[in-house]
């Protein structure tokens, strides 16, 4: 069996890290299974370092497509036509896309064109607000794939009432705790974290990075005013790049104790998270790894796609209210969080589910 991992920015590196150990493993033990793994982007794209491919421990890309584009329409069109290219030449049983990204939608609708099976990894998360792109491409590549791989029974009950067969869905758990149960001995504490003199738990971490949040610098300005006020003495770290970089140090240039650091290696934030008092992100992916470590969240969104976060883990949802995210931090601060619990199937073993229907599937 031949199975193509397509991938299209970094973070989707995290997510099939643990597919591509599965299936190594497999194909160690004599399973007639095979994995390729593609990159929509180019070679030289900065954002993948060396350093990320030796943190999770697998190899780079096998091929890159070369897609380099800000417009989204006119990326789609150039990862459809050079993924056309890629399955025309390389034989594939199956290809595997991750998450909702334009380059995802591509890959899904060339797959299906080619008549071979898809499979969504991560599939059935929505925000119901069809003005996103993403969710556009989320519902597109839902409706196509052959086999949707879940996170949780939300995700099934979303999936079911849009109409896919029961057949087709597998509620596998949470795939980036696989990530994370592999690389738990593994984290690596940050120099600067001796440098600014941080004590484990005794300190906030921050990551920004939605556009829309970033471009209103008034409201933003009155949420960190916020946070760095609710959050008295205690050290925040905020870890950012590019324009979330830039705009944050002007609105925070007179507040000492907010401390702007470049992002880290993986395995560096993963210790720097872990250890927090608490975390205030506009990132799933970060808020998921905190039910996961039992860190208590602020999510700066409205809505989550992974509500277990918020049902059962350490999450909630403060929107853009900077009157909701002052007393959420207070919360935070006098340690008066709410009690969670890990999702069910958020267990680690989510690579190895898929592995195993995958090597199980008809014909």
């Amino acid at each position: 069996m031949n199975i193509c991992i397509i991938v299209g920015a970094r973070p989707n590196f995290m997510k099939v890290a643990p597919l591509i150990h599965a299936i190594d493993k497999a194909k160690a033990e004599g399973k007639d299974i095979d994995s390729h793994l593609v990159y929509a982007g180019k070679d030289n794209d900065a954002t993948l370092e060396d350093s990320l491919f030796e943190d999770m421990q697998i190899r780079r890309p096998d091929i890159y497509l070369g897609v380099d584009c800000v417009n989204l329409n006119e990326l789609t069109g150039k990862v459809m036509a050079e993924f056309d290219t890629y399955l025309t030449n390389n034989p594939t049983d199956v290809v595997i896309v991750v998450d909702d990204l334009a380059s995802t939608m591509a890959a899904a609708i060339v797959t299906k064109k080619h008549g071979i099976s898809l499979a969504h990894l991560v599939a059935g998360t929505r925000s119901f607000d069809i003005k996103m792109p993403k969710e556009i491409n989320r519902l597109v590549i839902d409706g196509l794939s052959d086999y949707l791989f879940t996170a949780g029974m939300g995700s099934n009950s979303i999936v079911s009432r849009e109409g896919a067969e029961l057949s087709h869905v597998y509620e596998v758990g949470n795939i980036l705790m696989d990530t994370l149960r592999f690389n738990h001995n593994r984290l690596q504490r940050p120099a600067v974290m001796d440098d600014l003199k941080l004590e484990n738990g005794k300190y906030i971490v921050f990551t920004l990075n939605r556009k829309a949040l970033i471009a209103d610098k008034e409201n933003l300005g009155n949420m960190i005013y916020a946070m760095n006020k609710a959050a008295g003495n205690t050290p925040i770290i905020a870890v950012l790049r590019n324009n979330a970089k830039e705009v944050v140090s002007q609105l925070t240039a007179d507040m000492a104790d907010i401390h702007i650091i470049d992002s880290l290696p993986y395995l560096e934030f993963g210790y720097l998270t872990a250890h927090a008092m608490g975390i205030i992100t506009d990132s799933g992916n970060v808020a998921e790894e905190a039910t996961f470590n039992n860190v208590p969240c602020i999510t700066l969104n409205s809505y989550t796609e992974h509500i277990e976060t918020v049902k059962q883990g350490s999450n909630i949802l403060v929107g853009e209210d900077a009157d909701k995210l002052e007393a959420a931090i207070k919360d935070m601060t006098g340690n008066n969080w709410k009690k969670c619990s890990l999702p069910d199937r958020w267990d680690g073993r989510t690579a190895e589910r898929i592995v195993h229907i995958l090597l199980n599937m008809p014909g």
